[in-house]
């Protein structure tokens, strides 16, 4: 447990405060404005509550049932009921670290002092995270439109005491029994509570951040296994030079070329082309691999804009504004954020499509420039790493059908009212699958390029210092060398532990200096 303390004010968040408290349980608090700003907001909220005008979410039905009136005495249940109704999500449970930054990017929102919750909701909502009580969430029941309504109101329904939730332990049990067991009164909800509660877009926000983190390493982990391929290969790192890339600037092009000199920097197999047909050009994955790794990190900056915008906003419907006016509005729909999760499907897809010809290239003895069939030992006794290809060309597959964007697709919903949606949260389960499928593409990559290097070592070539630094890391966490067939599982699922982790960048890093 990471004793990092967050402090949630009114003005949003960062994907850095994200991260530490949905990956590794840093503390949430409450700051002195956020807390002012949440009684402030409560105060117009009351005042409207007490008019017998209509205001829409806080004496009124909602959605397709907007247009009726609810009298005072109703109004605790419409909040209880919105909430019980809405938690109607189906399929197997979300990962614990998506709850957590969904409550915590709900808790943003609501600090802001935009919804017109009080101060003592916002606090339970703190204790629940601090307390490690991850509400029970299920894989369908958002259309990313009035934002994640179904797996927001699982969130909410724990803070009423009421559903599933898990515990620090990891055991699921009633949410009531978890709040008793950590001193946590449940939440009495009152006007508008319910519905601010439910309106945002802060599943598929945490996904996104979540995702930009795993794909910064991998873009990394990615330049170092093509600069490891390039190297086994034979291949010119002419074409990495910075003034080639400076003709056409497009800036993730130049910092992969750049990560890729750097391992390379010192390489005795670059450049020699030590075959019966000389090359004049090496091949397009090999060749152009700053092009294609270049423009998806160009894309993972501009989806890393996107979601600092999102950080920063304060996402509800209707919103308290400062002049005391309570509005209705569409800054729920999920457009902005389905859109970039769709992007970045679609650069993972093809990152790992560009890994897999690299790695098949590495296998195949008529055009690896004199490396072994397969990279086996024995060539026919031994298969080598045949297989492992067609484990990393199964998962490309289903990376390009991941890649069918989800925000093309809308789907009409309460009573037509709700006519046009995002599927923002599909968007970023989807990507969630194919950042996962990511790891292991490149994972056999490095697992073949590395064995390449080594061959290529034996037959009296020396490979860069960075290279070397790759393999023995590599090694050292249990992925075997070259050698007679073995049970190859178990070796591949070490690589994928060690690229997933960081710990292919680090290895490099002290020899190359930090990388981009």
């Amino acid at each position: 447990m990471d004793m990092h303390t967050v402090v949630v004010g009114t003005s949003g968040t960062t994907a850095e405060d994200v991260v530490a408290v949905a990956r590794h349980g840093a503390r949430v608090e409450l700051s002195a404005a956020a807390v002012e700003a949440l009684a402030a907001a409560r105060l117009i909220v009351d005042a409207l509550a007490a008019k017998p005008e209509p205001v829409y979410g806080v004496s009124t039905g909602f959605g397709a049932l907007a247009s009726r009136h609810i009298s005072p005495e109703l109004r605790a249940q419409l909040q209880r009921n919105i909430v019980r109704s809405h938690a109607a999500g189906m399929g197997p449970r979300v990962e614990r670290e998506v709850v957590r930054a969904l409550m915590f990017l709900r808790l943003k929102t609501v600090a802001s002092g935009h919804t017109g919750v009080r101060p003592e909701v916002a606090q339970t909502m703190a204790d629940l995270l601090n307390a490690g009580i991850t509400p029970v969430v299920h894989e369908y029941g958002s259309l990313g439109c009035s934002g994640d309504l179904a797996p927001l109101s699982h969130c909410a329904l724990t803070l009423m005491g009421e559903g599933d939730a898990e515990g620090p332990d990891g055991t699921v049990r009633p949410a009531g029994e978890l709040l008793a067991a950590h001193g946590i009164t449940p939440v009495e909800l009152r006007e508008k509570e319910g519905l601010a509660l439910l309106n945002g877009t802060d599943g598929m926000l945490g996904m996104l951040v979540m995702a930009l983190a795993d794909l910064k390493n991998l873009y990394t982990s990615a330049d170092i296994t093509a600069a490891l391929s390039l190297e086994a290969l034979l291949g010119t790192d002419k074409v990495l030079a910075p003034e080639l890339h400076a003709i056409r600037p497009h800036p993730g092009q130049g910092v992969s070329a750049d990560n890729m000199l750097r391992v390379l920097a010192g390489s005795g197999l670059t450049g020699h082309h030590q075959d019966d047909a000389p090359r004049v050009q090496d091949a397009y994955s090999v060749r152009c691999a700053p092009q294609v790794n270049g423009a998806g990190r160009d894309t993972l900056d501009h989806a890393a804009v996107v979601a600092g915008r999102e950080l920063a906003s304060s996402v509800d419907n209707p919103v308290v504004l400062p002049d005391g006016r309570v509005e209705s509005n569409g800054n729920f729909h999920g457009a902005p954020v389905a859109y970039v999760l769709d992007f970045l499907a679609i650069v993972a897809a093809d990152l790992g499509s560009i890994c897999e010809r690299r790695t098949d290239r590495l296998l195949d003895k008529n055009r690896s420039h004199g490396l072994p069939p397969f990279l086996a030992d024995d060539a026919g006794v031994d298969s080598g790493l045949m297989i492992a290809q067609y484990t990393q060309a199964a998962l490309v597959s289903e990376m390009k059908r991941l890649a069918v964007p989800a925000s093309a697709d809308s789907i009409p919903s309460s009573a037509m009212q709700e006519d046009h949606v995002s599927m923002g949260w599909s968007a970023a389960r989807k990507l969630r699958t194919a950042v996962d499928n990511l790891a292991r593409i490149v994972a056999v990559e490095l697992y073949a390029a590395t064995r390449a290097v080594e061959i290529r070592a034996a037959q009296g070539l020396t490979p860069a210092p960075a290279s070397q630094a790759a393999v023995a890391a590599l090694r050292a966490a249990g992925a075997e060398g070259p050698g007679p067939d073995r049970f190859l599982a178990p070796d591949l699922a070490a690589a994928d532990t060690f690229v997933r982790e960081g710990r292919l960048v680090a290895a490099v890093e002290p020899v190359t200096g930090p990388l981009a």
